[in-house]
């Protein structure tokens, strides 16, 4: 029976949340040549294709996805292990900061993988909005924070890259020859930036028909058929749906969401717990900027 060598499969892991051989060696610490030599090697270990190629990107093939979703298990439970019979004497508290629209897809495999390695640990959670969760953090109310701002001064994790849509309820009647009526949140918000500036860039007019403080009040004014908003994919819920370029909108950037804590933290659970999400090959370094 074949055994499998983990630090191909976490070398293979990397590839496939990079999409590069020079992605997954920035973020193993390996040349491109060893990463494509590693690669090689797996395939020739299964016997069968695992990548083929989409432009310069590497695209998993259909036996490669079917491995992957065991390569992330194998690698989860082994440093399971590892932190169990060796550093998981992690205790104390932890505060983590999500915002709402991310609170219930993103921020639960963080809180999973943080619980299964230090089961003592205690976790509190802040949900709010990005821009003061930020400022939490920068404060030491907060120790770590999911955003989608970006922080040179900050240490981070890329999580997701996300669409931003423009979302309506499913029973909204679109109307192009009037103004668009906009849902917005107040601010300091990157979605109502993004949401005007595409607007005005695209001359297509606009009013404001609902303004509010935090996501909720988004939320009942889309269900309420009150207008439409800019929000990542992450809002849609059922009884929502996507208006895009042939309803006449204008396309809309993504949009990055991070894991940050401060570089100079003093609490050491922090730097642990950060190490934690960072090994378990899921997440990538923020790169350098400039």
């Amino acid at each position: 029976m074949q055994t499998f060598d983990l630090d191909l499969l976490r070398t293979f892991v990397a590839v496939a949340d990079q999409r590069t051989f020079a992605g997954a060696g920035r973020h193993t610490g390996r040349s491109q040549a060893a990463v494509s030599q590693q690669m090689q090697r797996l395939e020739a270990q299964v016997g069968l294709p695992l990548f083929s190629r989409q432009g310069r990107h590497k695209r998993l093939t259909e036996h490669g996805a079917k491995l992957l979703r065991y390569a992330r298990d194998m690698l989860s439970l082994n440093d399971d292990a590892a932190r169990a019979l060796g550093e998981s004497d992690m205790h104390g508290s932890l505060r983590i900061g999500s915002p709402h629209d991310v609170a219930d897809t993103l921020l639960p495999p963080i809180l999973e993988q943080i619980a299964r390695s230090a089961p003592r640990l205690r976790l509190e959670i802040d949900v709010g909005r990005s821009p003061f969760l930020m400022e939490a953090l920068h404060r030491g109310e907060i120790d770590m924070t999911l955003s989608t701002r970006h922080d040179r001064s900050l240490q981070g994790l890329v999580l997701r890259s996300s669409p931003t849509v423009w979302v309506c309820a499913s029973q909204y009647v679109h109307a192009r020859e009037q103004p668009l009526p906009l849902i917005l949140i107040d601010e300091p918000s990157i979605f109502r930036r993004l949401a005007i500036e595409a607007l005005d860039r695209a001359r297509v007019p606009w009013k404001q028909a609902y303004l509010s403080s935090n996501l909720i009040g988004v939320k009942a004014a889309i269900r309420a058929n009150l207008g439409v908003t800019a929000r990542s994919m992450e809002l849609l819920g059922p009884d929502m749906r996507v208006l895009g370029e042939r309803d006449g909108l204008p396309k809309l950037p993504d949009v990055t969401y991070y894991l940050w804590i401060r570089p100079n933290t003093v609490n050491p659970l922090v730097r642990q717990a950060f190490d934690l999400l960072s090994r378990a090959g899921r997440y990538a370094p923020v790169a350098a900027v400039g």
